[in-house]
């Protein structure tokens, strides 16, 4: 996600929560890469079989469609597709939207020894890798990503439901100046180590029963952050969240709400080394100062990849309930 203000290019780094949601005093600040998967109602074409998916292309199905009817039968599954071409009689009609516009195709399926298929590539949701932020061992609800997950128009995804994996770094692509890095990650389990309950502009949260180790912090309010010496926590390299130095440069008003209330700069050799300062997938990484947890990571600077900004933590939690 990319956005330019006043020049400065930024690159964000990447539930519905059970009701009167109360968090413990002290939370554990995590640092743990997990997957994500955040689904939706929209099944979208994603892309063309390179041979059952010629006859949909030439009838004018193209990437990108949101597929709404099949049939007259409402579509909000990529099983829905797969029922309504079942039924099929050897054409269907498609009903999908277009750039805000509704369109209508007449499709025919190709026929598989696995039943008719369209030869579309087909996505709900968004799926990806993120940093648990903190966590409560007396609840099991955690937070992460410090800022919402967006869909393919650049709004907030509008989560139906959505899980989280375990998973681990496999490689990671240093930041440059004008190219952000990312973390390259894996899901290490098909099992879900934790459900999803809400998206929202501040985190995404949910429950676990896994949980994470770690020793609980106090958390800070925003008046009590100041600029100076400060710590990250975050996984890049062996599965093991590691604390690394980092400087708040400036405090921004609490009433921000677009997740940049403070700006930060990477000052630890071991992580410049390695990432070359503020990568994707780090977003989520908590910020500790004076043994509290003050904050999450949340975007970094295109122009200097070893400066970011964070969210305060007193702003992310109300988000969660």
């Amino acid at each position: 996600m990319k956005n330019v203000i006043k020049r400065i290019a930024v690159a964000a780094l990447y539930l519905w929560m059970l009701p009167q949601m109360v968090f413990a005093k002290d939370l554990v600040p995590v640092g743990q890469v997990v997957g994500l998967e955040l689904r939706d109602s929209q099944v979208t074409v994603a892309g063309f079989d390179p041979e059952l998916g010629e006859a949909s292309r030439e009838a004018g199905l193209q990437s990108g469609d949101v597929l709404q009817k099949i049939d007259n039968v409402a579509i909000s599954s990529p099983e829905d597709v797969r029922t309504a071409l079942r039924r099929s009689n050897g054409t269907v009609t498609v009903e999908l939207k277009r750039e805000g516009k509704s369109v209508k195709l007449r499709l025919s399926p190709q026929i598989t020894r696995d039943g008719p298929k369209l030869g579309v590539l087909l996505r709900q949701g968004v799926t990806g890798i993120g940093t648990v932020t903190w966590y409560d061992p007396e609840t099991g609800e955690f937070g992460a990503l410090g800022h919402g997950v967006n869909d393919s128009k650049g709004d907030l995804l509008p989560m139906t439901a959505g899980n989280t994996y375990r998973a681990s770094i496999t490689a990671v692509q240093k930041g440059e100046v004008g190219q952000p890095g990312r973390l390259i990650g894996t899901v290490v389990s098909p099992q879900p180590s934790g459900t999803l309950l809400r998206n929202t502009a501040k985190g995404v949260f949910g429950k676990t029963s896994e949980g994470w180790e770690g020793e609980a912090v106090p958390i800070a309010e925003a008046e009590q952050v100041k600029p100076g010496e400060a710590a990250i926590l975050c996984t890049v390299a062996d599965g093991t969240p590691r604390e690394y130095s980092v400087k708040i440069l400036k405090i921004y008003p609490k009433s921000r709400e677009n997740g940049r209330n403070l700006l930060l700069k990477v000052t630890d050799p071991a992580l410049l080394e390695d990432t070359g300062g503020i990568v994707q997938g780090m977003s989520g990484s908590p910020i500790l100062q004076d043994g509290k947890l003050v904050g999450a990571v949340t975007h970094v600077l295109v122009n200097d990849p070893t400066a970011g900004y964070g969210i305060f933590i007193e702003n992310m939690l109300p988000a969660a309930s």
